[in-house]
């Protein structure tokens, strides 16, 4: 659930309660007359346990409130926290070992590398972090998305669908407090996008992980516990329990106001 839209939240609370906290963030591209603010003063609270999904027209700034809340990009000015850490007061090695443990990342073009087997794709994070493999955590994961016959493939062997999911068993396996998903169904037929939506809906219910996820997708939207509408980078509504024909009636009316 996101709280805190139009009020700076009780930041002391907020740590406690939060998941992911942004406080009066502002995020500028560029300087004078050319300068585009890509978010204006905005406040929200992520709770564990839930899935987001943020939305809104093209330009609306829901890529850039994804980046900044999950550390990828710094705030021109206001405070990003994950739990009770202020992403901030990080510098950029200490941001960089916090992605890597605290959080996970799945994205539309999957990213996976083309020389690793999908085994070693899903353990990279935590290499690359110097962590030991948990062995039962791991063989957990893959069973949940489907995998376990295909281990020892590369991603040129595997259909989207397939890598979309080594992608998502990739973000969990670091046991994640937040996993972000910046269009994840977007290079996917519908009903691939179903399985996976189905997936990071599984993530949330069953491995109580807190999900976030920038689409423009009603149907997606659909499978998630509230979505959030951004308009010139602000916050402008929220609905709980998103209906597909509630978002759409919502972006609907956004494209025509903008």
């Amino acid at each position: 659930m996101v709280r805190s839209w139009g009020q700076q939240p009780d930041v002391s609370a907020a740590a406690r309660r939060y998941a992911v906290q942004l406080t009066d963030v502002t995020k500028q591209f560029g300087e004078g007359p050319t300068a585009v603010l890509a978010l204006d003063t905005v406040n929200a609270g992520i709770e564990p346990g839930t899935f987001t999904a943020v939305m809104g027209p093209s330009g609306s700034g829901k890529s850039t409130f994804l980046h900044c809340a999950a550390g990828l990009d710094r705030p021109t000015s206001g405070q990003v926290r994950l739990g009770t850490q202020d992403l901030s007061a990080l510098k950029e090695r200490r941001l960089t070992e916090l992605r890597r443990t605290r959080i996970g990342f799945v994205f539309q073009a999957f990213n996976l590398l083309p020389s690793l087997t999908v085994e070693q794709n899903i353990t990279l994070p935590l290499r690359l972090a110097g962590r030991e493999v948990d062995a039962s955590w791991s063989d957990h994961i893959v069973t949940a998305v489907g995998l376990g016959d295909r281990l020892t493939r590369f991603p040129a062997q595997l259909s989207g669908g397939q890598q979309q999911r080594v992608a998502i068993a990739r973000a969990l396996v670091t046991r994640p407090e937040v996993i972000f998903a910046d269009e994840p169904t977007g290079a996917l037929d519908p009903e691939t996008a179903r399985d996976i939506l189905g997936l990071l809906r599984q993530a949330v219910t069953d491995l109580h992980q807190t999900v976030v996820m920038v689409t423009h997708d009603p149907m997606a939207a659909a499978h998630t516990d509230r979505a959030v509408f951004l308009s010139a980078g602000r916050i402008v509504d929220e609905m709980g329990a998103p209906s597909a024909d509630g978002v759409a009636g919502v972006l609907s009316g956004l494209r025509r106001a903008a």
